[in-house]
């Protein structure tokens, strides 16, 4: 595939639950607490319980928590979305959308740990279609996790890279996948909705374990119906999204329950020993500190004064003559707490029906749901004589207002709805080109894999 598998050869990283990422005021970001134990592939998957160790360390560890940063931090910093507040070169170059193909956390956090986790996901279904001594229902769960996770990671490669080499068989056969050219996104897509559907068969409804830090079928049914909306398969978007919404196993809670471990609109979080999300740590600071990110000035003025989200999610702090508006969905930064990484939620389940809907012409409907995230907001309905052009607008706009800070959302829609170009171009006029919305194939990438091309404009 890439020169990645030979890094770490035929293991899983099997700890379930290491500590969080911190990011001091002027380094990146480092993995606090000892490093995951390796567990080799060939001898995991012939019990139930070892089984569920190798899965567990799919969800969790190094490799998760900078997935985590590749999947959310930067995007964040390439859209309106968040800003970086120390000297960080690499990062300057995401907030100019003026990346380079040697950008050091393109290449060591973006693609390395995107891969890390198709790996680990191909060694496990690999593992556990060959395994004849594990218990169904067991084989079958964790089947269906594995292989969200492969689809999860591919999910972001193929929307900050495009076309990407892809792989679906474990890493033993690494050396022949060594010099594999980018597979068209088409086809990763398609793999995509094919991983994602073959797990809801395999997953049930209830969670395993508590806290909803495994996978079930409702949050592989979440990503399916987002796949189908970047796919703009909007009937398919608006059925798998209903799927969810009329199970009513989630609800929204006042905003300021939103992000606790316990909140009932949370699908799917990954766990941690201490309680500290990775996004409290990065997005909170101390008293009289500067916060490692804030929020565009534009997007927090973007807010309605009464606006929920404002006033539970957000925060300012004055330091000398600067206002730093911070994200405050997280409250815990340090030391012990009860938030973990929200990976899915419930909210985002509306705002798809609603602009699957309102590409079908169903406006009365996309209304609605729309308004149901407005109401949870304290927000006014919108207007009944809206009009196609101006529901789409003000759908982006709450999913703006709603995922700010989380998973690059803001990133990916606008290159999604291909408004990149009108709303970043606008905002950053001197450094933006049309091609920044696909991030560059790393140059070290290039050198040992002769087959690779480039994305345009690098």
């Amino acid at each position: 595939m890439i020169n990645i598998h030979k890094k770490i050869k035929g293991v899983l990283w099997a700890t379930a639950f290491t500590s969080l990422s911190l990011l001091s005021s002027c380094e990146s970001f480092v993995e606090l607490g000892a490093p995951p134990t390796q567990v080799v592939s060939d001898d995991v998957f012939k019990a139930d319980v070892t089984a569920n160790s190798a899965i567990l360390g799919l969800y969790n560890g190094n490799i998760m928590v900078n997935f985590i940063q590749g999947a959310s931090f930067y995007p964040g910093m390439s859209a309106d979305d968040i800003q970086y507040n120390y000297t960080n070169s690499a990062f300057e170059e995401f907030e100019n959308n003026a990346l380079t193909s040697i950008n050091a956390s393109v290449e060591n956090t973006t693609w390395f740990y995107g891969f890390q986790q198709i790996k680990n996901a191909n060694n496990a279904i690999a593992g556990l279609n060959k395994s004849q001594t594990l218990t169904p229902s067991v084989k079958e769960q964790l089947l269906g996790e594995a292989k969200f996770i492969r689809a999860l990671s591919y999910f972001y490669l193929v929307n900050l890279f495009g076309d990407v080499p892809m792989s679906l068989t474990p890493d033993a056969d690494y050396e022949a996948k060594a010099n594999s050219p980018r597979t068209p996104a088409t086809t990763i897509w398609a793999q995509i909705i094919t991983d994602l559907k073959e797990a809801q068969t395999h997953l049930p409804t209830t969670y395993v374990g508590t806290f909803k830090g495994r996978v079930n079928k409702h949050a592989a049914t979440t990503l399916l119906a987002r796949a189908y909306l970047y796919n703009k398969d909007w009937a398919n978007a608006e059925t798998q999204a209903s799927q969810v919404i009329t199970a009513q196993a989630y609800t929204l809670p006042a905003p300021a329950d939103a992000f606790v471990n316990t909140s009932t609109e949370t699908i799917w979080q990954i766990a941690n020993t201490t309680g500290v999300s990775t996004f409290g740590a990065n997005y909170l600071a101390a008293t009289g500190v500067i916060p490692n990110f804030s929020l565009y000035d534009t997007l927090y003025k973007s807010f309605e004064e009464v606006d929920l989200r404002k006033i539970n999610w957000t925060g300012v702090t004055k330091i000398a003559t600067t206002n730093y508006y911070f994200i405050n969905k997280y409250k815990v930064r340090t030391g012990t707490g009860n938030e973990y990484n929200i990976g899915l939620r419930f909210a985002e389940l509306y705002l798809i029906r609603s602009e699957a809907q309102a590409q079908q012409g169903k406006l009365v409907e996309a209304k609605a749901d729309a308004d149901i995230i407005r109401k949870r907001a304290g927000l006014a309905a919108l207007s009944s004589t809206i009009t196609k052009e101006q529901l789409l607008l003000a759908i982006e706009k709450e999913r703006k207002l709603e995922f700010f800070g989380e998973w690059g959302h803001r990133w990916l829609d606008l290159k999604r709805t291909n408004r990149a170009d009108a709303v970043i171009g606008g905002q950053k006029p001197k450094t933006w080109k049309s091609t920044a919305v696909l991030y560059p194939i790393p140059e070290n990438q290039r050198l040992a894999n002769k087959n690779l091309t480039q994305n345009a404009g690098y």
